[in-house]
């Protein structure tokens, strides 16, 4: 990654982990420039938040809210591992999942 780039892109990045509504903030302040950097980090959120309402409406519905404590757990380590990404300048993927996210969502950002 490109270290300006990556200077230019951070901010848009980091607000991106800043929950649904940050995220579209960080969507809405990349329309213009398209920072690949900010988009990274967007499609990585969009993947996060995606898991979040998955494990909320689905596994913790029809499983057991337990077993939704414990993937709600790891979606704050993915979260975490994304934001410290971000806050760093560098394009980690979250474990798991982050290839996907980024393949799943390679037309937004």
């Amino acid at each position: 990654m490109e270290n300006q780039t990556a200077h230019e892109g951070k901010t848009t990045a980091i607000i991106s982990y800043l929950w649904w509504i940050g995220l579209l903030i960080a969507f809405l302040m990349n329309n213009d420039k398209k920072n690949s950097f900010a988009s990274f980090h967007i499609r990585q959120m969009i993947g996060i938040l995606l898991m979040s309402a998955v494990n909320y409406f689905i596994i913790r519905e029809y499983i057991n809210s337990w077993g939704a404590n414990l993937i709600g757990l790891l979606i704050f380590v993915l979260w975490l591992v994304g934001l410290i990404g971000a806050i760093q300048g560098e394009e980690k993927k979250v474990p798991l999942l982050g290839d996907q996210f980024q393949d799943w969502f390679k037309n937004i950002g």
